[in-house]
């Protein structure tokens, strides 16, 4: 009797499942519709007293109905993150119509599995056309894939929050003529996978990227006297766990890429830091039109002339022209010795007025200089309301 009554609750919970399913759907049907709507009319993608007003009102609403504030606002911050993002892919695609194509051949690094395909799928997946997936061996070798005209694309990671930056990624850069195109950020939740049950304490060998021994050496640190294998990718050390077999090695990877592998995780949450995200950058052959409605990053890259000062002299133009500086990294200038090539992620778009006068500075004052892409920013800062001020406002 209480297996049939958990049935029937079962079912109509599911029945409700496809109703909001059916209802989200329709929501971003209506905001691909507010998105044609700013492009006609270059109304920018955020409006963020409207984004307020609409979470005040959805708070006052759910508590009527006996729902947690904290539960409507993530829930609502991934709602709205979604139709931000999705309304930046459409106004993206509008402004650069010679670049959709029926198939988007990307290289990455690694294999199914590894941390970088997951990056390309979610990137990919708002982006008109099929995917063909180019898994490689090194960073070099994904440059080159796009360079030769082999691929389309190339997803690459950057940045770590566990383990900083990925310097092989900035010296590739130094060196190419590809131009970054796209940005996202993608949560890193490292876990302990096994091909056969088992226990930590039957380890002997663990095998993963360096990276990723990096993002978890407290982890490490504490299992004591394990041989630690790098491996070229996650998924190079996913296929190996599962190739070997035994109950002494594991690799460390994400817990969806081990199960295309056939492994389960026995540990999860390994890295220093429990908030752990990659930033990743996508790059291609040419450079894209980012419309002025659509938040925008410039990458650049720049060396100084050799005097007191040089560097600071550089980064107020950025100061006196009002643009923020997100990112700053030096790496050395190959056959230079003590010599810096510098890196800056700025918050701007090439099209608009302050961001033009600051690199026409920005040249006349620095020995060399580049810019390595304009492109839409996907780091989506979540409206902020407070739950009790929202709910304490008169109705």
């Amino acid at each position: 009797m209480a297996v049939q009554e958990l049935d029937t609750l079962r079912d109509q919970i599911t029945a409700l499942d496809g109703q909001l399913l059916g209802l989200l759907a329709q929501r971003q049907q209506l905001t691909n519709a507010v998105a044609e709507t700013k492009i006609k009319h270059h109304i920018p993608v955020r409006d963020q007293q409207r984004e307020e007003q609409l979470l005040v009102r959805l708070l006052k609403q759910g508590v009527e109905h006996g729902l947690d504030p904290h539960y409507i606002t993530q829930l609502y911050h991934v709602i709205i993150e979604d139709s931000v993002l999705n309304q930046q892919a459409l106004l993206a695609e509008r402004a650069n119509p010679d670049s959709s194509a029926p198939l988007n051949r990307v290289a990455f690094l690694g294999d199914k599995g590894s941390y970088s395909y997951l990056a390309t799928q979610r990137y990919f997946s708002r982006r008109p056309g099929e995917l063909l997936e180019i898994g490689c061996q090194s960073f070099a070798d994904i440059v080159h894939k796009v360079e030769s005209s082999e691929a389309d694309y190339a997803v690459l990671p950057i940045e770590n929050t566990s383990s900083g930056s990925i310097n092989e990624v900035y010296d590739q850069l130094q060196h190419t003529r590809l131009s970054i195109i796209g940005e996202l950020t993608h949560p890193i939740k490292h876990a302990l996978l096994v091909a056969v049950d088992t226990d930590i304490s039957s380890l002997k060998t663990l095998y993963a990227h360096p990276q990723v021994f990096a993002q978890c050496s407290h982890f490490l640190a504490d299992l004591g006297n394990i041989e630690v294998k790098p491996c070229d990718s996650t998924s190079a050390a996913m296929l190996k766990v599962n190739e070997l077999n035994s109950p002494h090695v594991a690799a460390i990877g994400s817990e969806a890429g081990g199960q295309l592998y056939g492994l389960k995780a026995i540990k999860s949450n390994l890295a220093n830091q429990k908030e752990n995200h990659s930033r990743f950058i996508v790059v291609a052959r040419n450079r894209v039109n980012v419309p002025l409605q659509v938040p925008a990053k410039t990458t650049l890259v720049m060396s100084t002339v050799q005097k007191p000062g040089a560097l600071v002299e550089a980064l107020l133009v950025l100061k006196n022209n009002n643009i923020n500086m997100t990112k700053l990294e030096s790496r050395p200038i190959t056959g230079n010795p003590w010599e810096e090539m510098f890196y800056l992620d700025v918050e701007g778009n090439i099209q608009d007025g302050p961001m033009q006068h600051a690199l026409e500075e920005l040249k006349a004052t620095t020995r060399y200089f580049k810019v390595l892409g304009c492109y839409p920013s996907e780091e989506v800062a979540p409206t902020k309301v407070a739950a009790v001020d929202a709910l304490s406002t008169p109705q």
